[in-house]
């Protein structure tokens, strides 16, 4: 016995709107995943050594840099989340190209939110690392190893979280695009 079904036939608009919504809502996860462990690892990058019979911390809070890198990752992360909603109604609501534009300037300042605090970082981590001689900073790496991981761990969790904000910038840029005057 057959039976007959009706098949939608979908437009290629249809497709790539709902390919867009897709794309969107995975990368705007992973960024949120992403700037999340950024900023808890950084968080709990503490330690204390021994030096001397003198006890010496290593902790985020002590750099202003690694200040900025924590929370812009924390605003990162609550903006992604915001904006995983602001997409769900749009898509709802169907996509106006007024609202890609909306889209567009979000995460492109999210995105330079999160270059600068993660480019902070990097530069202080590297003078961490292998401090600068001309200053008379000494590398404190050798000292604080497990301090030095986490905050490595941290910058790399960071920088991932920009590329999956210049993924969505360049996304929503494209789709921008398609703004009639």
């Amino acid at each position: 016995m057959n039976s007959f079904g009706t098949k939608t036939i979908e437009s290629p608009h249809m497709i790539s709107d709902k390919c867009f919504i897709r794309t969107q809502i995975l990368l705007r996860v992973l960024a949120a995943a992403f700037t999340l462990a950024a900023a808890c690892s950084m968080f709990t990058s503490k330690e204390t050594v021994h030096v001397f019979n003198t006890e010496m911390d290593a902790r985020y809070s002590y750099s202003s840099a690694l200040k900025f890198f924590a929370y812009a990752n924390i605003i990162g992360c609550a903006f992604s989340i915001l904006s995983l909603f602001l997409v769900s109604i749009f898509s709802r609501k169907g996509l106006h190209p007024k609202n890609y534009f909306y889209v567009f300037l979000h995460d492109m300042i999210l995105m330079a939110l999160l270059l600068a605090g993660t480019a902070a970082a990097t530069t202080i981590g590297f003078v961490g690392k292998y401090g600068e001689n001309q200053s008379g900073w000494m590398p404190i790496c050798d000292s604080v190893p497990k301090f030095c991981h986490k905050v490595i761990k941290s910058i790399i969790f960071g920088f991932l979280g920009v590329i999956f904000y210049l993924c969505l910038t360049i996304i929503s840029a494209n789709q921008s695009r398609k703004i009639q005057v």
